[in-house]
């Protein structure tokens, strides 16, 4: 099966998952409440977050929320289509990541232009730390970020063991 076919149904896959169980977790879910699936390490928990990571900018002026929540994002997912484009046939973990991001970034996207604010249900804690809640948009671009530092590595570690036996 063609890459893109592939990535077309990955990408399609994390943006339903994500909008479905957002919407799950509104219907089934006060705000604010959460429900232990194991108890002080991970809940479902209903938090609104109308800023980026962990809710930076949140209560931003419009003038600096409206660029930087709406019109980044989308230059960002046109951006990242070019980027599958060209990765599609020579860097096929370049292209899983870009395809991880874009699917997020649209998952979040949809959020914001239909709610203002992105929804978050997973929700860690590690004894006395809690992190803040996040999604399945969110879960996708934090793998493609690992995907990108490992194949960085990996092409770096390349580049010095052919630097080595080509001085040699």
């Amino acid at each position: 099966m063609n890459m893109i076919y592939k990535m077309c149904i990955l990408i399609s896959t994390i943006i339903i998952g994500d909008q479905v169980t957002k919407a799950i977790v509104q219907q089934k879910f006060f705000l604010g409440e959460t429900i232990p699936v194991i108890d002080g390490l991970f809940h479902f928990t209903y938090v609104r977050n109308p800023g980026a990571a962990f809710g930076m900018f949140g209560h931003s002026a419009d003038w600096i929320r409206v660029p930087l929540f709406f019109g980044v994002p989308v230059i960002a997912c046109f951006w990242l289509l070019y980027l599958i484009w060209t990765t599609r046939n020579t860097q096929k973990i370049q292209c899983l990541a870009y395809s991880l991001i874009f699917a997020g970034a649209v998952g979040n996207l949809i959020d914001r232009f239909s709610l203002n604010y992105v929804v978050d249900f997973l929700d860690f804690f590690w004894g006395p730390h809690h992190f803040p809640a996040f999604n399945i948009a969110d879960s996708s671009i934090t793998i493609a970020a690992f995907l990108l530092i490992f194949e960085t590595y990996r092409e770096t570690r390349s580049q010095k063991k052919e630097n080595a036996t080509s001085s040699v």
